[in-house]
């Protein structure tokens, strides 16, 4: 029974996009500027893969070394540099339009916000989602408010402490809150739940995404079509449930490759297309700008690669990627405009897929795979 293994690698950006100057990001390229700080950076699987050969393809440079997966590099067509807009267009619905960014929420806005949820919000400006629990998290706790914040990324962002929100009236703030993002444009509302005390606040692992429906995408004409649709990770909340059969929330990485090895082993009596992604090379170091931490997290990526590859067989696609960069060299603490990896085991095809024009060849590449409809999404098979 045929199946299919999409792994997206949260941010992990192998060098700047053709427009990266419209975005600041000239001279961006996470996997390179780690390569080149942290000592001893040694991604032996990744590279036998094709992550090294991938990245002199971004970079339009020949490679001649021999590697064990087709390997290439894709160049996003959205509007953003996102993780909504990235995913939606791996899923062969690009965002040509982008979405509302805020340095802050207009008074107006808020002011709506807090009518329909009942709670007056703290906060209302663009930070770093640990640097805010610092400078509010005190007041926070001592007045009951959720923080309002936002970033450069199309969202709004709402924490609370567990022990002083419930989670799920956090959850309820954030869904009533999605009704306005819809009209606004804003990609996501995400609830930021913490833990702990002043000087030592912690963000859990409850965090959840509500995201805009995105337009239809290979995921619908998957499911429509008799594959099954398994996500894992923040999969599900990406593309608020649409064309999604199952869902496994992670906690971390290790969890979401955990996952992926449960499902792999488990008999499907349907094809299957198994739709990972690994959040913490962003969340946890990309953002806070860590290249130590960003590295260990591919070390163990790596490690898990290896263990992975043995079990390839001509009845399973894989596909490893990202959807933006997030590199921690970088000014500032948001994503880079950057071509990502593309490496792909492709049973019966020799041929590597190259220097790609869209994210979205990898949806067209599915739809082959499973032989359904393609016509009407975006995105070129690579097979």
């Amino acid at each position: 029974m045929k199946q299919a293994l999409l792994i997206v690698l949260d941010s992990v950006g192998i060098g700047h996009a053709p427009d990266a100057a419209d975005f600041g990001d000239h001279g961006a390229n996470t996997v390179g500027q780690i390569r080149e700080t942290v000592n001893d950076l040694h991604l032996t699987h990744l590279d036998e893969a094709g992550l090294a050969a991938c990245e002199l393809i971004a970079a339009g440079e020949p490679f001649t070394r021999s590697t064990s997966l087709a390997c290439g590099a894709l160049t996003e067509q959205s509007a953003g540099k996102d993780t909504t807009t990235g995913h939606w267009e791996i899923a062969g619905a690009p965002i040509l339009e982008p979405f509302a960014t805020f340095e802050r929420f207009p008074d107006d806005l808020v002011e709506e916000m807090e009518r329909i949820t009942g709670v007056s919000f703290i906060g209302n400006y663009a930070q770093s989602g640990t640097v805010i629990l610092e400078e509010l998290g005190e007041e926070h706790c001592r007045t009951a408010k959720p923080i309002l914040y936002t970033s450069a990324d199309s969202v709004i962002q709402i924490a609370a402490h567990e022990e002083v929100i419930p989670l799920e009236s956090l959850y309820d703030i954030c869904r009533s809150c999605r009704t306005i993002a819809d009209r606004e444009r804003i990609g996501r509302v995400i609830a930021r739940p913490f833990l702990g005390s002043p000087g030592n606040f912690t963000r859990t692992a409850n965090r959840h995404d509500f995201s805009m429906v995105p337009p239809e995408t290979v995921l619908n004409r998957l499911s429509d079509n008799g594959v099954e649709t398994v996500g894992v990770g923040k999969i599900s909340d990406i593309f608020a449930g649409s064309g999604i059969h199952q869902s496994h929330p992670t906690g971390s990485n290790a969890e979401g490759c955990a996952a992926m090895d449960r499902l792999l082993t488990e008999p499907s009596s349907t094809p299957r297309l198994i739709f990972s992604n690994l959040v913490d090379f962003d969340m946890l170091y990309g953002h806070r700008r860590d290249p130590a931490g960003y590295a260990n997290a591919l070390r163990e990526f790596d490690h898990w690669l290896g263990t992975l590859i043995p079990r390839l067989s001509d009845d399973l696609l894989v596909i490893i990627t990202a959807d933006h960069g997030n590199d921690p060299t970088w000014h500032g603490t948001d994503h880079t405009r950057e071509r990502v990896p593309l490496l792909a085991y492709l049973p019966g095809v020799s041929k590597d897929p190259g220097l790609r024009d869209s994210f979205a060849d990898i949806a067209a590449t599915l739809s082959g795979w499973f032989g359904t409809d393609h016509q009407g999404l975006a995105g070129k098979s690579f097979v």
